[in-house]
C-alpha cells in the first residue's frame, strides 16, 4: 500500500457526486474488528451488507465473506468495489500470538466450577498480603471487598493491578499464581 492510498477519500458517491450509502462504515473500523476478532480464512457473516465494507475488508484481510443486501445499487456498488480490493500478500497477515487473543476466563468461573472453593486463602508471592475467596467471586482483604484486580489494586496501594499475575494459590506447600489455575482450565477447553 502506498503513502498516498492513506489518505483516500473512501466514501463511494454516484455520478451526481452524491452518497451512495447514508451509513458507509469505515473501512478503519472493520480493519480493526476483523483483525481482532477472526484469522485467515474464517467465514464471516454480514446480514446488511450496504456498499461492502465488510466484505472489502475481509477480502484485503484474507477471510471469506457472505453478504446479504436487498437494495439492488447497494449491490452492485459492493460488487465494483471488492472487485478492485488486493489481498494483502499471506506472508503479510500472520499476526502474533498475545493474552487478547486467548479465551476469556473470570474468576468467579474458578469458583462456579468448584476448581476453589469460598475461604480459599489467597496471597501476594512473598506470603505477606492475604485475602479470602467470597462465594460470588469477589476476594476480602482486611475491609475491601471486590474482584481480584481492585483488590490487588487497593493492597499494593496502587492504581492497577493483575490480580491473576498478583494473587497465589498455595499448593503441594507452594505458591502458584491463579494465572496458573486458568492456564489449565485453558489447555483443558
Amino acid at each position: 500500500m502506498g503513502i498516498g492510498s492513506l489518505y483516500r477519500n473512501e466514501r463511494i458517491k454516484n455520478e451526481e457526486g452524491n452518497k451512495v450509502h447514508s451509513t458507509q462504515k469505515p473501512e478503519g473500523l472493520l480493519y480493526r474488528i476483523i483483525l481482532s476478532s477472526t484469522k485467515k480464512d474464517d467465514f464471516i457473516l454480514d446480514p446488511f451488507f450496504g456498499t461492502g465494507t465488510t466484505g472489502a475488508v475481509a477480502k484485503k484481510l484474507g477471510r471469506y465473506y457472505y453478504g446479504i443486501e436487498s437494495n439492488k445499487q447497494y449491490f452492485q456498488t459492493a460488487e465494483t468495489r471488492i472487485k478492485k480490493i488486493k489481498k494483502i500478500d499471506d506472508n503479510f497477515l500472520k499476526t502474533i500470538e498475545n493474552k487478547r487473543n486467548e479465551k476469556r476466563i473470570p474468576f468467579g468461573y474458578l469458583i462456579e466450577s468448584g476448581i476453589i472453593e469460598p475461604g480459599l486463602k489467597l496471597f501476594d508471592a512473598k506470603n505477606k498480603i492475604q485475602a479470602h475467596v467470597m462465594a460470588d467471586g469477589s476476594i476480602l482483604y482486611k475491609d475491601i471487598t471486590g474482584s481480584i484486580h481492585s483488590v490487588g489494586a487497593k493492597a499494593q496501594g496502587t492504581e492497577s493491578c493483575n490480580g491473576w499475575s498478583f494473587w497465589h494459590i498455595k499448593m503441594e506447600n507452594k505458591l502458584y499464581p491463579l494465572d496458573h489455575l486458568r492456564e489449565k482450565i485453558r489447555k483443558n477447553n
